[in-house]
């Protein structure tokens, strides 16, 4: 259980600049996942769908009632490239590290995991989006006009709404965060009983195909809410009726 990060520490003599290897092999990889699936699903495209392309336009579809459910289409169209690269990225992420993970025993590294296990993966990318909905509320509505949106419907919320900036930051990041730490921390437990002995490894398998299925679940439950939430944010910057 006592796993660290394969961090090197002061890249380039820069002092303070520490790289975690492992978030930018899992970063990359669970990238290429998604150029892969947007590759593929894309050739070869039929009137009649079928495979890749049937499953493919099913997501395409469920994003587009994603967002909306948050705003109006016409409002909401250019946010359907961000939405569903949210949506595949967070989800292939959450996958990773369900069916197994890789750790170097004479370091007590972990090297394979799902990225967003990781808090700084998930602030930054919750960070990402609320500045997102910041730079789109101010290019939709003027600087001045989405301003006065902070004042509204009384000035004496002022306060309230700056503080909700910091509270949907933490809420956006640390929800996934904590879900998918707890996951990956159950499975790494149910693994290490499981290697302990024959009759531990027994005992153990049950609840281990039970809870990666479940972690499925999890991972895909988490990857529609920050989608939904990111949207439903957005709408609160951009819609003229939020």
């Amino acid at each position: 259980m006592d796993h660290e990060s394969p961090i090197v520490y002061d890249l380039f003599g820069i002092a303070g600049f520490h790289v975690n290897l492992s978030n930018i092999m899992m970063l990359t990889i669970s990238a290429l996942i998604v150029f892969c699936i947007g590759v593929f699903s894309a050739r070869g495209l039929k009137m009649k769908p079928s495979g890749m392309q049937n499953g493919f336009e099913w997501i395409i579809d469920f994003v587009k009632n994603t967002i909306n459910s948050a705003m109006d289409w016409k409002t909401g169209e250019r946010f359907f490239g961000l939405g569903i690269t949210i949506f595949l990225w967070i989800f292939v992420s959450n996958m990773l590290g369900i069916p197994f993970m890789i750790v170097n025993h004479e370091t007590h590294e972990l090297w394979w995991k799902s990225p967003t296990a990781d808090p700084v993966i998930t602030m930054t990318l919750a960070v990402m989006v609320i500045l997102l909905t910041h730079y789109y509320g101010i290019k939709m509505k003027g600087f001045k006009e989405y301003g006065k949106g902070y004042f509204k419907p009384i000035p004496y919320l002022f306060p309230l709404k700056v503080l909700e900036e910091f509270t949907n930051t933490l809420t956006l990041g640390m929800r996934l965060f904590g879900n998918l730490y707890a996951k990956e921390i159950l499975l790494t437990l149910l693994a290490t009983a499981g290697g302990a002995s024959v009759l531990g490894a027994l005992a153990a398998a049950a609840p281990m195909i039970a809870w990666q299925a479940f972690s499925i679940f999890i991972g895909a439950i988490q990857a529609f809410i920050f989608l939904m939430l990111t949207m439903v944010y957005l709408a609160h910057k951009v819609a003229d009726d939020h």
